[in-house]
């Protein structure tokens, strides 16, 4: 069809005009062909279109039908946005509150780690000063305990405090050491050494003792209330004789009437109850004296109250009763011990001491003029 002539092409316009019958039946001939061509490609055109139209409709109602889906999708989505985002909010809202409690706690940390801070700061520089003066604190206490135990040998006598304040003095110099120190704990040493060889008094027994013999002389009998002993009754054999038996008889009845009993000593005179009373606080009072007088460590005190008393049991009580023997030997026993030793002092020690002390407060004084200096 693309290689037939067309009406309007001039090249073969002079052919046609040369011959008009021809001519014509020519165009008649094209003509027919061209018609049948044009209604073809309109058909075919209107199935094009048409084909295009349903294909377009059938995309269009594809894709409403998508958009639909996709609007319920997207609201669905939608909503549970929503949802995670109330939650979201509301992990906000409780992140802010917690954030909000632990800045305020952050703060009160920081406010206690400054009190803190400043609290080790001040026992820092308490330690450093105590740290250097810790020679002499210990020093000090040293000739403290030095003291006492001079005080308790010369004042009191007690050996056993002194001694225990030595051996303390001793522990505390334990964790110095200087040719000072070694020199003062081989003094201190001997002085230990002289108070354990001395002998010791058992003041606290014997006070007891004495305290005892108090409380059993208001029991003890006196000489004016003894009775004398009678010989033990024995059955008489009578003699068959009557005379001899009246006789027997009236001889029994004299022997159970009349009493015959020797004394050695001038008898004492009798007392009176109130007497009795005073005399056993008399005794009691001697012995409370030699009490005092032992713990006074006054050795003259002691023994007369003691000679004293046992004077009065002597003259006064029964010395056949064995509640009065027993208190005489005690009081004998007692009037025996020594309870004054010559002790020992401790001058050399606390001599020693003192240098030292001073010494290191020569040594101290320019250090702290110098550290006010700066």
């Amino acid at each position: 069809m693309s290689e037939q002539p067309t009406p309007s092409q001039p090249a073969e316009t002079p052919a046609i005009a040369t011959s008009n019958v021809p001519a014509q039946e020519v165009l008649q001939e094209e003509v027919a062909p061209s018609a049948t061509s044009n209604n073809w490609l309109t058909q075919l055109a209107l199935v094009i279109a048409l084909a295009a139209a349903i294909a377009m409709a059938w995309q269009w109602y594809h894709a409403r039908q998508r958009f639909a889906v996709l609007e319920q999708e997207l609201s669905q989505k939608l909503e549970q946005f929503n949802g995670v985002n109330q939650q979201a909010l509301a992990l906000a809202r409780n992140a802010d509150e917690r954030s909000t409690e632990v800045s305020a706690r952050a703060s009160l940390f920081e406010q206690k780690l400054a009190e803190s801070r400043d609290q080790a700061e001040a026992l820092q520089t308490l330690y450093l000063e105590l740290a250097n003066n810790r020679e002499e604190r210990t020093i000090a206490e040293v000739e403290q305990l030095i003291i006492i135990a001079n005080q308790q040998l010369q004042l009191a006598g007690n050996i056993k405090p002194a001694l225990l304040a030595l051996q303390t003095a001793d522990t505390r110099l334990q964790h110095l050491d200087s040719g000072q120190v070694v020199q003062l704990r081989k003094s201190i040493g001997q002085d230990i050494q002289r108070l354990q060889n001395m002998p010791q008094v058992d003041t606290v027994g014997i006070s007891l003792k004495l305290e005892n013999l108090a409380e059993s002389v208001g029991t003890l009998p006196l000489v004016s209330e003894r009775h004398p002993q009678s010989a033990p009754a024995l059955a008489p054999e009578w003699d068959s004789n009557p005379w001899r038996r009246l006789a027997q008889e009236v001889w029994q009845d004299l022997r159970t009437m009349i009493r015959l009993e020797r004394i050695d000593r001038p008898e004492p005179p009798l007392l009176a109850p109130e007497q009795n009373f005073f005399l056993r606080e008399n005794i009691k009072l001697h012995l409370l004296t030699a009490r005092i007088a032992l713990l006074q460590h006054d050795e003259a005190t002691y023994r007369a109250d003691l000679q004293a008393a046992e004077k009065w049991l002597k003259s006064h009580f029964d010395p056949r009763d064995s509640g009065t023997q027993l208190a005489l030997n005690i009081l004998k026993e007692l009037s025996s011990k020594e309870i004054v030793i010559d002790l020992p002092d401790v001058n050399e020690s606390l001599s020693l001491v003192s240098k030292y002390k001073l010494s290191l407060e020569r040594l101290s004084t320019p250090a702290k003029s110098n550290t006010e200096r700066k």
